[in-house]
């Protein structure tokens, strides 16, 4: 599937309410795409530890859910 790639962390989401969680969606021509892909720490840094090498961190926007702490492409 071609498009763009991007992991969101998450601050302990309800689902996962004892780790940080990132997530994978690809952003394609027709929206986004969500993946069963996902990675989950203890820790904050344990979480960007495990993401994909070379990618470059949005941090959250005001207006983002609360538990949302940033973005990687």
């Amino acid at each position: 599937m071609q498009g763009l790639p991007m992991w969101t962390i998450y601050d302990h989401p309800t689902d996962f309410p004892m780790e940080f969680v990132a997530r994978k969606v690809t952003v394609t021509h027709m929206g986004p795409i969500p993946s069963d892909e996902l990675i989950t720490g203890g820790t904050l840094d344990q979480v960007r530890d495990q993401l994909p090498p070379g990618l470059w961190c949005q941090p959250c926007d005001p207006d983002d859910d609360p538990c949302i702490v940033e973005t990687w492409f």
